[in-house]
This record gives C-alpha cells, sequence and structure tokens, in this order.
C-alpha cells in the first residue's frame, strides 16, 4: 500500500483538491482507470487459470496488468532505493514480483488492486484532512472596497493598509480586524472565534477578519491587515502545520520503517525454516505501516483544523502534541482569569451613614479622576441613578488618593493614610454649600439604616468612629471620610471573565493542576482564586517571577501551560512548554505565544487540550494497533495460516481502518464550537448591600 498520501499531507507535495467537490470529482481519473483496468485483467487471468488455458496467456495477462498498476508503486520504490531507505512501496514491489516468480500471477494482481484501491480512499481520506485547513485559505476576498475621500473603489487584499476604511456590504465578508465607523448589523464570527450565534456590531465595535456581514452595510476601519489580523494568522499557522512535523510523525515514521524491516526479517526467518515460499510471500504482505505513517499527520491537520473552528490556533503539531501531555495549566489573573476592569463588589457605610451618601461622596470626589478605581466608584452610582455633584476643587495624592471639595464637604477618597484619626478633626471654614440634597435610604438591616439628606447623615456622623476597619472578604478597598469624620469602605476587585471559574472547574476534572499568578496584593490574588477555584495562587511577582515560577515548575518534572495577554506576560509564555495568548492581548503576548485563543473565551482553552488529547489518544491508538496486527499476522502467515490473498486482505483493511480513525477528527463542514463552556451572560461582580 502507498504512503503517497502520508507525504502530500505533511506538505511534501501534491495536489490539493478544491475543497466542496462531490466524492466522485475527488477521485483521480488516472488513479480510477489504472485500478479499473487491473480489476478487469485480474478478472480475466482467474478465468483464464480456471479454463486451464495455457499459463503463458495467464502471464501475458498479468505482467499487463502489472505494468498498469504497479507504475505509481514502482516509482516510489526506485525513489527510495535510491535514497537508500526502506518502505513499504519497495516491500509491496519485493511481494508483488515474489508472487509473479513463483507463479502466483492472480494473487500479484490482486495484491495490486488492493494496493490502487486503498490508495485512492486514503487520498480521499487525506482530501478531507487538508480541506479542513485549505478552505480557510480562500474564503476572504480577493479585492476589497475602500472608501478614498469622497469615493469607492475596489483594491486587491494585500494592497489594503493600516487606517483605511473598508466597505463591508450585506452578505460581504470582513477582510480586515478593525473598528466599526459607521453602520450597525450583525457579523457572523463562527470561522474564527467558534461563536455560532451572530454578534450585534455598531459604531466602536471590532470585528474579526473571516467574519461574514449579515444585514447592514459597514464601514471598517483597518486595525490589522494581512498576516496581523486574526484570519491572517489562522492561515499562517495552517500553513506552518502543513509544513511542520510533530515529534509524534518522526516517530511513526521510524516505527513505519522498523516494521518494514520486521517484515522482510520475519520473511527471511519464515523460509529458514519452513523453506515455503507461499508462507514467505505472505509474511511480507501482510506487514502494513501505512496507517501509521499516513494516518498520524492526517490525525494532527484534522486536529489543529478542529481547533481553528473552536476559535483557538496552533501554531504547528508540535505544539499541538505538547498541550495534549500538559499537566499544569498557569493563569495570569489581569486580563485572562479577569478583565481587568475595577468593580464595587462591597461598600461599608460607617454608623450614622448610608450607602447611598458614602457612594455620593466618593463618586463626586472620584468625578474628575482617571483612576481605574475612581472610574469604577463613579460607574457604580451611575448605574444605580445616584447623582453626584461635581467637585468645586479636586487634589490627587499618587498612591494615596483624592482630596475634593463636594457640595460644600471636604471628601477625602483613599488609602488609610489619607483617613482622619479616631475623633475626626475640625471641619475648615470657608467651605459652603448646600449638601447633595438626596434621599439616601440605607439598605434594610445595615448601619445607618434610616432616611436623611446626605448633609443631615454626614453632620449626624457620630465622633470617634474606627478610622479605617478591615473588612470581610477580599479586594481592593478604599476610605472615605467627610469633613474629617470617617464615612466607610468601599471594597473594589477586579472583575472575573465570564467562563473562568467554569473552565477552572473542567481543567481540575480533566486532571490538571492550575495555578494563578499576579503582580497583585495578596488579598487581591487571593480573593479571585477563591471565586475560580485554582490550586494555587502566587501574588506580588514581577514578570521576571512570573518566568522563574513557570521555570520552577517545569524543573519539577510539570508540562506548563501558561496563559496570558501582556507584555509582562511574554516572558513565562516563552518558558512555558506551551504559551497560550488571550486574542484581547497584546501583540508581544501573541507572537510569543504558541496557541492563541482568538475570542479570549477560556471555554476554547479546555475544548482545545480536549481535542489534543483525543488526538495523541487516536494516533497511540494506530500504533500500538497497527504493531500488533502485524506482528499478529505476520506470526499466522509464518504458519500457514494466511494464505497470500488473505494477507492482503488483512494488509488493506486494517491500514485503510486506521486512517479512518484519524479521519473522525476531521471536523464536518460548516461546524463551529466545539464542546466547551456555555455561552452565559457577562459575570458581573456581587454587591453586598451593606
Amino acid at each position: 500500500m502507498s504512503c503517497r498520501a502520508a507525504d502530500q499531507c505533511s506538505g511534501a507535495g501534491g495536489d490539493h483538491t478544491a475543497p466542496g467537490k462531490r466524492l466522485w470529482q475527488r477521485i483521480d481519473r488516472v488513479d480510477l482507470a489504472r485500478l479499473a483496468a487491473v480489476v478487469v485483467i485480474a478478472a480475466a487471468a482467474a478465468a483464464a487459470s480456471w479454463l486451464d488455458v495455457p499459463w503463458q496467456a495467464t502471464a501475458g495477462l498479468a505482467v499487463l496488468g502489472l505494468g498498469i498498476g504497479c507504475s505509481p508503486v514502482m516509482i516510489a520504490a526506485l525513489r527510495d532505493i535510491r535514497s537508500r531507505r526502506m518502505s513499504m512501496e519497495l516491500s509491496m514491489v519485493i511481494a508483488i514480483i515474489a508472487a509473479a516468480v513463483i507463479g502466483e500471477w492472480v494473487t500479484s494482481l490482486v495484491i495490486t488492486a488492493f494496493v490502487l484501491a486503498a490508495e485512492i480512499l486514503e487520498d480521499l481520506t487525506m482530501d478531507r484532512g487538508r480541506d479542513a485547513l485549505t478552505e480557510l485559505m480562500g474564503f476572504l476576498p480577493t479585492e476589497v472596497r475602500v472608501r478614498f475621500g469622497d469615493g469607492e473603489r475596489l483594491v486587491p487584499l494585500g494592497e489594503v493598509r493600516m487606517g483605511d476604511l473598508v466597505l463591508v456590504a450585506p452578505g460581504g465578508k470582513v477582510p480586515v480586524d478593525g473598528t466599526v465607523l459607521e453602520g450597525a448589523s450583525s457579523v457572523d464570527q463562527s470561522r474564527v472565534t467558534g461563536e455560532p450565534l451572530p454578534v450585534d456590531v455598531g459604531p466602536g465595535s471590532a470585528v474579526y477578519s473571516g467574519s461574514v456581514n449579515q444585514t447592514g452595510m459597514l464601514v471598517v476601519r483597518a486595525d490589522k491587515v494581512g498576516e496581523a489580523s486574526s484570519y491572517g494568522q489562522i492561515i499562517a499557522a495552517v500553513r506552518a502545520a502543513q509544513r511542520s512535523q510533530a515529534p509524534v510523525q518522526r516517530l511513526a515514521n521510524r516505527i513505519a520503517g522498523w516494521l518494514v524491516y520486521l517484515a522482510l526479517g520475519g520473511a527471511a526467518l519464515t523460509f529458514a525454516i519452513t523453506r515455503d515460499v507461499v508462507a514467505t510471500l505472505s509474511v511480507v504482505i501482510v506487514a502494513g505501516a501505512c496507517g501509521v505513517a499516513a494516518g498520524t499527520p492526517l490525525a494532527v491537520l484534522a486536529a489543529i483544523a478542529r481547533a481553528a473552528r473552536t476559535g483557538a490556533f496552533v501554531r504547528d503539531g508540535r505544539h499541538l502534541e505538547a498541550l495534549s501531555r500538559v499537566d499544569t495549566v498557569v493563569f495570569d489573573k489581569t486580563g485572562t482569569l479577569t478583565l481587568g476592569q475595577a468593580a464595587v463588589v462591597g461598600v461599608h457605610p460607617a454608623p450614622g451613614f448610608a450607602e447611598e451618601a458614602l457612594i455620593q461622596a466618593a463618586a463626586g470626589a472620584e468625578a474628575p479622576s482617571e483612576h481605574p478605581i475612581g472610574q469604577a466608584i463613579v460607574a457604580y452610582a451611575r448605574e444605580r441613578g445616584w447623582p453626584a455633584p461635581a467637585p468645586d476643587r479636586f487634589e490627587y495624592q499618587p498612591g494615596v488618593g483624592v482630596t475634593a471639595a463636594v457640595a460644600g464637604r471636604v471628601v477625602r477618597v483613599g488609602t488609610e493614610r489619607l483617613m482622619p484619626e479616631p475623633g475626626g478633626e475640625a471641619k475648615p471654614a470657608g467651605l459652603t454649600g448646600s449638601g447633595l440634597g438626596a434621599e439616601a435610604k440605607a439598605a434594610p438591616g445595615c448601619p445607618g439604616d434610616r432616611s436623611a439628606s446626605a448633609a443631615e447623615l454626614w453632620d449626624n456622623a457620630e465622633a470617634g468612629a474606627e478610622r479605617a476597619p478591615k473588612f470581610a472578604g477580599a479586594g481592593t478597598t478604599v476610605y472615605v471620610s467627610v469633613d474629617g469624620e470617617y464615612a466607610g469602605g468601599i471594597v473594589l476587585s477586579d472583575t472575573v471573565r465570564t467562563g473562568a471559574a467554569e473552565c477552572v472547574e473542567r481543567l481540575r476534572a480533566m486532571g490538571l493542576e492550575t495555578v494563578m499568578m499576579t503582580g497583585d496584593n495578596e488579598d487581591e490574588a487571593q480573593a479571585v482564586g477563591r471565586r475560580v477555584g485554582v490550586d494555587q495562587v502566587h501574588a506580588r511577582l514581577l514578570p521576571t517571577d512570573k518566568m522563574l515560577l513557570v521555570e520552577q515548575l517545569r524543573a519539577k518534572g510539570r508540562r506548563v501551560a501558561m496563559v496570558g495577554d501582556g507584555v509582562n506576560d511574554a516572558p513565562a509564555l516563552a518558558q512555558a512548554n506551551v504559551g497560550v495568548a488571550m486574542g484581547s492581548g497584546t501583540y508581544a503576548a501573541q507572537e510569543t505565544a504558541d496557541l492563541v485563543l482568538v475570542s479570549s473565551d477560556l471555554g476554547d482553552l479546555t475544548a482545545v487540550i480536549r481535542i489534543a488529547r483525543r488526538a495523541r489518544r487516536i494516533i497511540l491508538a494506530n500504533v500500538v494497533g497497527t504493531v500488533a496486527v502485524d506482528l499478529l499476522g505476520m506470526a499466522l502467515a509464518a504458519v500457514g495460516i494466511l494464505g497470500p490473498l488473505l494477507a492482503a486482505v488483512i494488509h488493506v483493511g486494517s491500514e485503510s481502518g486506521f486512517i479512518l480513525n484519524s479521519a473522525r477528527l476531521i471536523p464536518r463542514p460548516g461546524s463551529a464550537r466545539a464542546p466547551g463552556l456555555p455561552e452565559t451572560a457577562r459575570a458581573e461582580p456581587s454587591h453586598s448591600p451593606c
């Protein structure tokens, strides 16, 4: 059986049939005609033999049939002889010639027909594997409509530059990564992110190349073009995967070579012991290695294609194999397990203050602030419809907090260092105002559970309140004082990414250890770690510390996948066995990583690990199965139980079965997301009523 398809699948050559053709259109007409001719001649030779026609006629038919059918196998065998390399093609040529020499003309023709039929099946299967990848490459339009001044014109896709305004009509394909400037529509991003449902977009929305515009006209500013775009990176990864060989593929090729030598050695031993030429011939025929040699690259490429359909792309087979063996997943916190956006998770008014008054005071003081914490407090007040007056004065002390004059009150928001000592301080003279004037009702059962204006509450705040208590839970606490009186604390924490806890749970269920590392403080890190359920938490780490942590894990024999999104994660990503970058992350992280989660959905991580593990199981099953079938077949052939014809059937049948086993990984046309995390609404931080 020829292993030609294995070379083609690994990028060594061969024509790629255009995706979308029907089965009969994919079959090489020359191969089909050659097979038909051999089958007809074999039937004629069998009839001649049965009718006791002179052997010269049978031999003449056989020579004609072998001449027609053996040419591709013979060419490959001669190439291997010149390279001084033993191969299955060479062993099959030896078997066919040996059968002819001992007068088994019909046997030699039947073996040839089996080889040709199996080769056609092999090519069709490999074609499907290539289709799953090459259909990606022909998806983008060749020409793009670009706006220039007041006009528009069609330009080749390769000439589109960053900043160009690209027009995408309804039903059109988005050719670049960009930002929508005009229009509103729904886009199908399933080819890029694996998301099966259309996503609504409008001005300011990000769109990926490879998406399909569903309804309205869009004007998109090109932010990433060519191979820098999401789809371009997938195509680049596909091309790299077709050129590369995974370590397991090289091992499979070595095993295939060993099996050939084993078959020839077994045949020689059989002849030395039995002097039975037919048994010796059967030993050579029964052994097949193409199930390993061709099935392995098919499994690797099909797995990479399936991963791409889920919204993740693997750079090559080497990294897919490494991912299948990972036993530890290390997450950077910010931007990976969390969104990197602070949110209020707890409000703790001091006695005499209502939650609304506390938030109004803090939001008013923070209104001019550009600090993420200040913006989170302002957003919290806005979400609840609690108006916060703009401050008359504003002073920011880096690392400490802000001091502002809000509605005639001096409001301080910041660290414990900014809070007054117990007993308070005198109200500064010269500040007048009407107060916030808002009705500030505290939540039932909370401190300050009464209705009063913010000004009244502040005026009635108890002197001598605790300066800056520690609150249950964890996160970053900012403290608030009003006119020198401690008013309460606000706890903020990073927003956990949707699906992060489910991802960690699934990874642990798969037997992987999960680790989170961050440069944040210990309390914040432990809080997020508990919310997502990781096994270990490491806080206050510099970028070099993150890299050292990965090194230490690997030194302990752990196989590490590192997931990150920022420039500071790049050293750790490079140090890991497999670096995984979020699609929303920085260019540096994505360039360093071996795997990119295009949609930044952590569910895609669990899906691609499952795919990698499944590919490894299939490859191992093919290897073990091929070795077992060959050894058992050679033993049965050596003792005369298997004749040449039955040996050929077992050879072709087993190899075809193993190749089809690999083909199970090929994604079905139109399939998108593999089983991963359920699609849920964006997780919101929990808010304490007090």
